[in-house]
């Protein structure tokens, strides 16, 4: 922990010198006082990148509103009736959609988002390792690391800065064009299957990598689960390419729960690797813990089928009253009395709106939170698992007769997606032989597969408080089929978003390119529009 603690210490000051696809290109991607190949270790960067995209430098901002504010409760993993928790009620706040890019608004002191946080640390370390044998595999890593960071982005955003962002210090290019997603997505599987290819366990072993430790083998397996979810993307609108690639890695990808690529925050939670998350939702930003809570729809579900990790990870009574943020001990996980909150309510006295008015209303604290084994600070944030690796297997498997057994993988998955809780803490785990017991009482059925392979990819994905991929693939597979909140003033005509708008600061900073890319959306540059591989 002293090692990951003074590289991250390395890589916030890399960060806070770093820049994206912002104003002022000029000056900054060219000022020699900033860092850049010639004065860091790549491996220190590689830290800053790997930091930045599990949202530990931050500073919780891109991924309060990201992941939670929005994805987390338009896919209805948690429900909040904090009025400017505006994902929950799909009502727009262009601020907030444009915190993962990178926009300040109101609020300067806030992040920069993924372009400057993780593209342009990561773009460096490409860049200042290409054709050097001494860091081979961390140049091989550093691309496999661009291609994890910029499927989030284009996912959430559509056609994207991609071939050229980041590169203004290499060759002055300090307003890139937006690629097509279907070009991105074409060139992620050529370089991660290239990337993961090349990787040579007996080679360089990274020291700044914080997910694996430089462990090539388990880079390689993390290299091919990536590739099997960048291809699976493309199931509906692509699915000839989907089937080459998953057959590709079949075999090669994520073998068990060993696998999990994850950073740990700091032992104290109190230093930059504290789990952002977390933080959110232990009250860090305002009183989030105590109105945010598990939505209906995510409990109801865990309670129709007895899924054991519904005690696990959910608990009652969590904390004392509204105005402490501090957790109560005697907080109630058992499974019986958890309760989630509905989606589409606030805190008004308007009959149907106030969540007072709901029947099931009684107390706040009857609601279910996150449970602390979940919640810790210095707890993991899960980045790729093996669980994740099955039901896409399962998946394809079902979907297109290939990569093996549904039900196989299917066993797998939801088996792996129950026990790996034990890695927050050990009293989250789900014991192997429950696990299976419960696949045994919940058998797979081909007639509605693909239904549940990814309803428990979603219970997957909501556990592991990565509401960017639980909204990823409902777009992908529309499944759980959820029930959209009808909210007054809504920005979608009560419809789930499809996609975040792009930042209004990009219309002044790279105009003509932001122009081009408006224009060619069907739909237009709204929340109802979909990206590429979003098919109908």
């Amino acid at each position: 922990m002293k090692k990951i603690f003074k590289l991250t210490i390395i890589a916030a000051v890399c960060l806070l010198t770093s820049v994206g696809c912002r104003k002022n290109f000029d000056v900054i991607n060219t000022d020699p006082s900033t860092y850049n190949p010639g004065n860091f270790d790549p491996n220190f960067v590689l830290t800053s990148a790997q930091l930045g995209y599990s949202g530990s430098i931050d500073f919780s901002y891109d991924t309060w509103r990201a992941n939670l504010i929005y994805c987390s409760t338009m896919t209805q993993g948690l429900s909040s009736v904090i009025g400017y928790w505006a994902g929950d009620k799909y009502i727009l706040n262009a601020g907030y959609t444009a915190a993962y890019w990178g926009f300040k608004g109101e609020n300067p002191t806030g992040g920069d988002g993924a372009y400057a946080e993780q593209v342009r640390p990561i773009v460096d370390v490409v860049k200042s390792t290409k054709d050097k044998p001494q860091y081979a595999n961390l140049h091989q890593i550093a691309r496999i690391m661009r291609a994890l960071v910029f499927q989030r982005i284009t996912d959430l955003y559509g056609d994207v800065p991609y071939s050229q962002a980041g590169i203004g210090y290499y060759d002055k290019t300090y307003f890139p064009v937006y690629d097509k997603q279907q070009a991105i997505y074409a060139d992620l599987l050529k370089e991660v299957s290239e990337a993961t290819a090349a990787l040579d366990p007996a080679k360089d072993r990274p020291g700044g990598d914080v997910y694996y430790n430089g462990d090539i083998n388990k880079w390689k397996r993390f290299g091919n689960t990536l590739l099997l979810r960048i291809a699976m993307r493309l199931s509906k609108v692509d699915p000839a390419t989907a089937q080459t690639w998953v057959q590709k890695v079949v075999g090669n990808t994520m073998t068990s729960n060993d696998d999990n690529a994850f950073l740990m925050g700091d032992e104290k939670g109190d230093r930059i690797t504290i789990n952002r998350n977390s933080q959110i939702l232990t009250g860090g930003g305002g009183q989030e813990n105590y109105y945010t809570r598990w939505s209906k729809t995510f409990i109801d579900y865990l309670k129709s089928t007895n899924d054991p990790r519904l005690g696990k990870i959910a608990v009652t009574n969590l904390y004392i009253n509204d105005v402490t943020k501090d957790q109560n001990p005697a907080a109630n996980a058992n499974p019986a009395v958890q309760k989630g909150m509905p989606n589409g309510k606030d805190l008004s006295l308007v009959a149907n709106l106030g969540i007072s008015f709901d029947p099931g209303f009684t107390t706040f604290n009857d609601y279910s939170s996150p449970s602390p084994a979940l919640i810790k600070k210095s707890g993991p944030t899960f980045v790729l698992t093996y669980a994740e690796s099955e039901l896409l297997l399962a998946d394809a498997a079902q979907r297109f007769g290939i990569a093996g057994s549904a039900a196989d993988h299917y066993r797998k998955g939801v088996v792996a997606a129950m026990t790996y809780l034990s890695q927050y803490d050990p009293v989250a785990g789900v014991a192997e032989g429950v696990a299976n017991a419960y696949v045994d009482a919940n058998p797979y059925n081909a007639a509605n597969g693909l239904n549940m392979i990814n309803t428990q990819y979603w219970v997957l994905t909501n556990s592991k408080l990565d509401f960017y991929e639980s909204w990823s693939n409902w777009r992908r597979t529309g499944f759980p089929v959820l029930i959209p909140v009808v909210y007054p003033g809504n920005s979608t005509n009560g419809t789930i978003p499809r996609r975040f708008p792009y930042p209004i600061d990009e219309a002044g900073f790279n105009t003509a390119n932001y122009n081009a890319a408006v224009a060619s959306i069907p739909g237009g540059d709204v929340m109802t529009s979909r990206v590429w591989w979003d098919k109908q």
